[in-house]
C-alpha cells in the first residue's frame, strides 16, 4: 500500500464516522500515528485530500459495480447485489457527510454527481434494457425516463428536507425507496424471480 493509499484509507475511515466539516488535518494525522507534514507532502491541503478522497471512492465503487455485473445471474440479481453494496455503504456513511460536501467541498460533491449522473445512470439503463428482453422487466416503460427516476431517488434518500437524518435512518430510506423502484418494473415473470431472492436473503 502506498503512503497516498494509507491517508487515503484512514481519512476515509474518519470522514464516513464524522463528516467532514469538524475534522481537521490533526485529527486525520493522529489517527494515522503520522505528522500533518507528511500528509502535507502528498496533499496540498484538506480540499485536495477531499477531492482526491472521492477520486479514490468513486473508482473502487466502479470496480465493485463492474465485478457485481459480471458475476450476477440475471438483471434482477444483479440490481439486488447493487442495492446490497449501497447499503454496506450507507450503513458506514454520517449523514452529515452529503450536507459537508455540499457545502464545503462543492468540486468534491460535483465529483460525486458526476459519477451518479454518468456511470450510475449507464448502469442502471443497461439493466432495465437486459431485463426487458428477458420479459423481466415492464416492456411499456421507457428507460431513459425510469433510469433518471431511479436516480433521482438515490439524490432523494440523502435530502435532508424530505427525510431528515433524526426523523429517517438513511439506510432504510435507500432499502424503501429500491423495493418500490424494483416492484414497479417487475413483470410476473419477474417478481417471482425476486421473491426467490428475497426468500433466500431472508434465510440468510
Amino acid at each position: 500500500m502506498t503512503t497516498d493509499e494509507k491517508i487515503l484509507l484512514g481519512t476515509q475511515d474518519l470522514v464516513f464516522r464524522l463528516g467532514i466539516k469538524s475534522l481537521t488535518m490533526d485529527d486525520i494525522a493522529k489517527h494515522l500515528g503520522m505528522s500533518k507534514k507528511t500528509i502535507y507532502q502528498h496533499f496540498t491541503d484538506k480540499d485536495d485530500l477531499i477531492q482526491r478522497l472521492m477520486d479514490f471512492v468513486l473508482v473502487l465503487n466502479q470496480e465493485r459495480m463492474e465485478r457485481i455485473i459480471l458475476e450476477s445471474n440475471d438483471p434482477i440479481h444483479e440490481i439486488i447485489e447493487s442495492m446490497r453494496l449501497m447499503t454496506s455503504i450507507f450503513s458506514k456513511i454520517a449523514p452529515i457527510l452529503f450536507h459537508d460536501l455540499q457545502k464545503y467541498h462543492p468540486v468534491a460533491y460535483q465529483k460525486f454527481k458526476s459519477f451518479k449522473e454518468s456511470q450510475i445512470l449507464i448502469i442502471i439503463e443497461q439493466n432495465l434494457k437486459k431485463g426487458q428482453e428477458l420479459k423481466l422487466y415492464r416492456d411499456d416503460m421507457n428507460i431513459k425516463i425510469i433510469s433518471r427516476l431511479r436516480l433521482e431517488q438515490i439524490e432523494l434518500a440523502i435530502n435532508f428536507t424530505t427525510f431528515p437524518p433524526d426523523k429517517f435512518s438513511l439506510v432504510e430510506v435507500q432499502q424503501q425507496l429500491f423495493d418500490h423502484f424494483l416492484h414497479g418494473v417487475c413483470t410476473l415473470k419477474g417478481h417471482k424471480i425476486l421473491n426467490k431472492y428475497k426468500e433466500l436473503n431472508e434465510e440468510e
